[in-house]
């Protein structure tokens, strides 16, 4: 397995969990996942590119 791959992998499960569905996280919004989001697709282009 790549690093790419792995790190695809990674961002996805964290990016599960910070979606704010549990009642502690209801204040916190969008931010986390969506930060959490535009890394992910950063590693997903830089992958196609062939530059990670």
């Amino acid at each position: 397995m790549s690093l790419g791959t792995l790190l695809i992998i990674i961002l996805v499960l964290l990016l599960l969990g910070v979606i704010p569905t549990w009642p502690h996280s209801h204040s916190w919004g969008y931010g986390p996942s969506g930060g959490l989001g535009l890394v992910l697709i950063i590693v997903i282009v830089l992958m196609l590119m062939g530059r990670l």
